[in-house]
């Protein structure tokens, strides 16, 4: 928590107002940062009475500090300190131009889409999603069987391992892992990519935000997963029915001049770059 404790003396040094979430503070009963307590709150008062959240961490503690930002509308700037962090804004080396950013208010807030997921069947929370929402198997050994509508029409049934619904924030996500395609986040679609689908058939899809998906998962097993994020885990007895859409709501991102979408792409993911090439520049 060095870096934390580092960024709260710059946000002093600056007069910044800042709040910090109480399991910052604490973890297992031992002190990480010495801080006045006057400014340790609970999570929800933190979301509620700050104009800005900023998230230290990797990509998984962008997406928790970002699904809670959405309910209340809050903007979150994501400081890396994880392996890839492809979500983030900066890295740690940026901390500077961080609380000079926020200072002059020199960034831009950039929405992004999130999904929703209900289920027709059973009594259940709506399901949230700001990457992806997956149907799987779980720890059932054989494939499921998935069945898709989109507006009502019928689309196809085959078997697989389960199916990915991912917004374009959530394409370079599981679904890219999977053959799913990269989505700029401007774009207002949603993706359908199967996992390990038995058939040379079956391929990724993209359709319009606006579309209604259905989809009913059968299985011999006892349980169909439903997970979103990778964080916020259900279990349904088969079969069962998803429907999926655009949310009402949409995540807000806070976007820096430090980098650029495909700037990320190329230095996180090294897409588009060709290997050969750079090992020739290493050899100079």
């Amino acid at each position: 928590m060095e870096v934390v404790a580092a960024f709260i003396k710059k946000l002093k040094e600056n007069k910044l107002d800042y709040l910090l979430t109480h399991s910052l503070n604490e973890s297992d009963g031992k002190i990480k940062i010495e801080i006045d307590e006057d400014f340790i709150v609970e999570d929800n008062d933190l979301y509620e009475q700050s104009d800005l959240i900023i998230s230290f961490g990797g990509d998984g503690t962008m997406l928790a500090t970002a699904f809670n930002a959405q309910k209340y509308d809050k903007p979150v700037l994501g400081i890396n300190l994880g392996k890839l962090g492809f979500l983030v804004e900066a890295d740690v080396a940026n901390l500077d131009s961080v609380i000079d950013t926020i200072k002059n208010k020199n960034y831009k807030i950039e929405e992004r889409m999130i999904i929703e997921g209900n289920c027709s069947d059973y009594k259940c929370e709506k399901m949230i999603a700001i990457n992806d929402l997956v149907i799987d198997k779980g720890g059932w050994p054989k494939m499921i069987e998935l069945t898709v509508w989109v507006d009502g029409e019928y689309v196809t049934t085959f078997t697989a391992d389960g199916l990915i619904a991912a917004t374009p924030t959530g394409s370079t996500g599981y679904s890219i892992s999977v053959g799913g395609p990269i989505v700029s986040p401007q774009a207002d679609v949603i993706t359908l990519s199967p996992i390990s689908p038995h058939s040379l058939t079956i391929r990724p899809i993209v359709l319009p935000s606006k579309s209604e998906i259905t989809i009913k998962a059968d299985s011999l097993h006892k349980d169909i997963k439903v997970n979103c994020d990778g964080q916020r885990s259900y279990s349904f007895p088969p079969p069962m029915e998803i429907i999926i859409k655009k949310s009402d709501k949409s995540l807000k991102l806070v976007h820096t001049s430090l980098t650029t979408y495909f700037q990320t792409l190329r230095t996180k993911l090294l897409w588009g770059i060709d290997t050969r090439y750079s090992n020739k520049e290493n050899k100079k």
